[in-house]
């Protein structure tokens, strides 16, 4: 049956619906749960552990002791989408994004959206993430977004909603794709009762796409390759494991330089023009000639040769002003402004701690609301209120009171729930959806995308850094 949230809101379940019938998706699933004894469980769940930990799927915590990485809990039961459903979460996702697209080409430009005054120029230029160096860069296809995150809950049977976009360096994929490997590892008897969509032709059409963007002059067949931090980032396993798919070239700023406006890369055969960087690194790190001088990160003259045309980057500089908490308020405007459509995917109610209004109803209101630093990312700087202490609300009051252009709040959402393989068994959890939008000569997306679930009862944060992992995420093209 539906689980109850705060004020007795029922959360939505995946399989059993509000009314404790299986849902038709779930099916072969439910037959099958109730056929394999809970010790073969507890083995599948211990050899899919092995098996990440054996490709060295872990990740990095900020904060804690130099070196320690993580397992990501990976959930052997998978999270089923009917094709119907997942139209809806498809055609939203493309929506959204090709509105983005056209919001962040307009702002470096016109600022037709401006003048009309659905958005407010000054939240846009007080951004942190706003670059005035982009002003008139005028990129191939108008695209900035190459390659998005749009993180989706689900609240009823046929609502989804977007909780936030992921515009700058959007992470997780990987999983997505390992995800599915070990899922067809462990449980081939229950693949096969249902038609899975393929995802694993993502980094064909990532490659195709960021091909697509190259410049001229790089010919029929441009140099790409993958610009990471290096190997203490959190997310370094991913761009090893993309670099390899894609079969390009894994990189770091000392492996690139500049010269006559241009971008080489360092070979035992002497330097290769590069064309397309698919970038890992934040906008601020990625040229210490134009952005902060003391990174070590980047590759000097980076953006002169970027301004120039001579190379590519996907994401674009400046997309974090896109992705901003407090912009994301606007985004329905903008698909209707810029596309001439109503939004497919509901937005959450969100109050801007900067309007003095809303700052006293979020205030009068904290114990019940979710509130978000309008840049943060990874579950930090967050407070779920009615989960929070008094201690934490009173922090947070402060927090707000001093700096309240930095908050938003949302409502409390009741989120959908999935069965999920936990210490007692198999349990309810709730969950979000992160599906990749790619952007090329055409929006598109791979059937599926990373399903988040918090694996603590009665939790609503999904993040792994908080305690969260992650399923595989089965899209169907027909009944099982």
């Amino acid at each position: 049956m539906a689980r109850r949230g705060k004020g007795g809101q029922a959360a939505f379940d995946e399989m059993s619906g509000l009314d404790g019938q299986v849902r038709p998706a779930y099916r072969a699933l439910k037959q099958w749960l109730e056929q394999v004894p809970p010790a073969r469980l507890r083995q599948m769940q211990a050899e899919a552990d092995l098996l990440f930990r054996r490709m060295g799927i872990t990740f990095a915590v900020y904060g804690e002791s130099a070196g320690n990485e993580r397992l990501i809990p990976f959930d052997v039961l998978p999270r089923i989408l009917a094709a119907e459903e997942w139209q809806i979460v498809e055609r939203g996702a493309v929506q959204r994004v090709r509105a983005l697209n056209a919001f962040l080409d307009d702002v470096y430009h016109q600022g037709e959206i401006f003048r009309k005054g659905l958005v407010p120029a000054e939240l846009v230029e007080r951004n942190k993430a706003w670059r005035p160096e982009m002003r008139g860069i005028d990129l191939p296809g108008r695209t900035y977004v190459h390659v998005a995150g749009i993180d989706i809950v689900r609240t009823e049977a046929d609502s989804f909603t977007v909780l936030e976009d992921n515009l700058r360096t959007p992470s997780g994929v990987s999983y997505m794709l390992e995800n599915r490997d070990v899922s067809m590892r462990l449980m081939p008897e229950v693949f096969a009762r249902h038609r899975v969509a393929p995802v694993d032709h993502y980094p064909d059409v990532l490659l195709r796409n960021l091909r697509d963007i190259a410049p001229p002059a790089a010919g029929v067949d441009p140099t790409v390759v993958l610009l990471t931090p290096g190997i203490h980032n959190s997310a370094y396993f991913e761009h090893a494991f993309l670099a390899e798919q894609m079969g390009i070239e894994l990189v770091e700023g000392q492996d690139l330089f500049a010269r006559e406006a241009a971008i080489y890369m360092r070979t035992s055969e002497g330097p290769k023009r590069v064309d397309v960087i698919y970038r890992r690194i934040d906008d601020d790190f990625l040229d210490p000639l134009a952005f902060r001088p003391e990174s070590v990160l980047g590759v000097p003259g980076l953006y002169a040769a970027y301004r120039a045309g001579n190379v590519s980057l996907a994401n674009a500089i400046g997309t974090g002003v896109a992705d901003d908490k407090a912009i994301y308020a606007y985004v329905p405007a903008m698909i209707e402004f810029y596309l001439g459509e109503k939004p497919v995917l509901k937005n959450v109610q969100t109050w801007q701690c900067a309007r003095e209004d809303d700052r006293k109803l979020v205030l009068d209101r904290l114990a019940e609301l979710v509130v978000k630093q309008v840049d943060g990312s990874g579950g930090y700087g967050m407070l779920v209120g009615p989960k929070a202490s008094k201690a934490e609300l009173a922090r947070f009051r402060g927090l707000i009171r001093r700096h309240p252009e930095r908050y938003i709040a949302q409502p409390t959402l009741a989120l959908s729930t999935c069965p999920t393989h936990v210490a007692e068994g198999v349990a309810p959890r709730h969950l979000d959806l992160r599906p990749y939008v790619l952007s090329g000569k055409t929006v598109t997306l791979v059937p599926g995308g990373l399903t988040r679930v918090a694996l603590r009862k009665g939790s609503l944060v999904v993040n792994s850094s908080q305690g969260g992992g992650t399923k595989d995420t089965w899209v169907l093209r027909g009944a099982p």
